[in-house]
């Protein structure tokens, strides 16, 4: 949509965030006429949660296309992440390896973790010159493999209440009372019901955000993706600077990982299967460059929640979930098709 926005004095990203506002407001508009349970307060909270996770691992994808690379290995990340730090602490006694560290220990295991294989990713594409479709493909197969076969297939339950709020719960404890009834606690009537997994999304968004278009180290992320010879021969530390991409993306992944365990009470071995995809076409449609060298974090917000709008909108009107697939491919084909053009100007 930001080639029909050429008289504006703004940039190729301020457009596309633009075009981004205005595509979400006119996709809330058709879906809340066609449905009357869309536009409701209860509908929103629910889609932002179930969005949050795509929103975080797409942050990290959109930083890894800005330099003119990808990461494949982002939803098997996040499986195996969940899975180590899900095995950490106490679970349920099906699954025969009990560490028991303290949840915060067993978070920072997982994270960790993300970490490492985001290092691996970055080390093998800005050292070993594996081009990165190969390299995180490589890597996408191994975590994938070492999540099932950590407990042979069979997902980690029955994880502490501390760790599964950080997905489910509310307010960060803000505001909570004790429900003898339900034996848990619950939010205070009357009190603002706050999900703790979108105040983590919108702090990610805002941190990640702050790091790409405010700082230096910044700026060195877009020049290797604009053009990577003048980047290294401008004095850019070209392996340094794509090494702490795919950290980043790692670390993002395994966050959601976390987070996604939390929302459902458990970890999979099959968490974040074809979520990868789902972290592209939000950041394609927030105006990320498949060429490199263009983004913006806000963007890839909006477009994750283009994608998470439209996914509730077409199941409120009873389209088949078979189609809903094809809708959400032609779009993704629509956003490359307007980056393409708007290149050619």
């Amino acid at each position: 949509m930001a080639v029909f926005l050429p008289k504006l004095r703004l940039t190729r990203s301020q457009q596309q965030v633009l075009s981004c506002l205005i595509g979400l407001t006119l996709l809330c508009t058709f879906f809340s006429i066609f449905s009357r349970f869309f536009l409701s307060l209860d509908n929103f909270a629910m889609v932002a949660q179930q969005t949050a996770v795509i929103a975080v691992i797409a942050i990290g994808q959109t930083y890894a296309l800005i330099t003119g690379g990808i990461d494949l290995s982002i939803g098997s990340n996040m499986a195996l992440c969940s899975m180590v730090a899900g095995m950490m602490m106490p679970h349920d006694p099906f699954i025969g390896i009990h560490p028991n560290f303290p949840v915060p220990i067993a978070l920072f295991l997982g994270l960790l973790t993300g970490v490492a294989v985001g290092a691996a990713n970055g080390a093998m594409i800005a050292f070993g010159k594996i081009p990165p479709f190969i390299a995180t493909l490589g890597t996408m197969t191994i975590s994938r493999g070492l999540a099932l076969s950590m407990t042979q297939g069979f997902p980690i339950s029955g994880l502490p209440n501390s760790f599964t709020m950080l997905g489910s719960g509310y307010n960060f404890g803000l505001g909570n009372v004790w429900d003898p009834a339900l034996g848990i606690m619950v939010v205070r009537p009357g009190f603002p019901r706050i999900p703790n997994i979108v105040v983590i999304m919108l702090l990610a968004v805002f941190v990640f955000g702050f790091i790409l278009h405010k700082t230096k180290w910044g700026r060195y992320v877009f020049s290797i993706g604009s053009n990577f010879e003048a980047a290294r021969l401008s004095g850019v530390n070209t392996k340094r600077t794509i090494l702490m991409v795919y950290i980043f993306s790692g670390f993002l992944a395994a966050l959601a990982g976390c987070l996604l365990a939390g929302r459902v009470y458990s970890a999979g071995p099959a968490a974040g299967d074809g979520a990868e995809l789902d972290a592209v076409a939000s950041s394609v449609i927030g105006g990320t460059s498949t060429l490199g060298g263009e983004g913006a974090v806000f963007g890839t917000f909006l477009g994750a929640f283009i994608i998470g709008f439209l996914r509730n909108g077409l199941n409120l009107v009873g389209v088949n979930p078979f189609l809903q697939r094809i809708v959400i491919g032609l779009v993704i084909i629509g956003a490359v098709f307007l980056d393409r053009v708007r290149h050619r100007e």
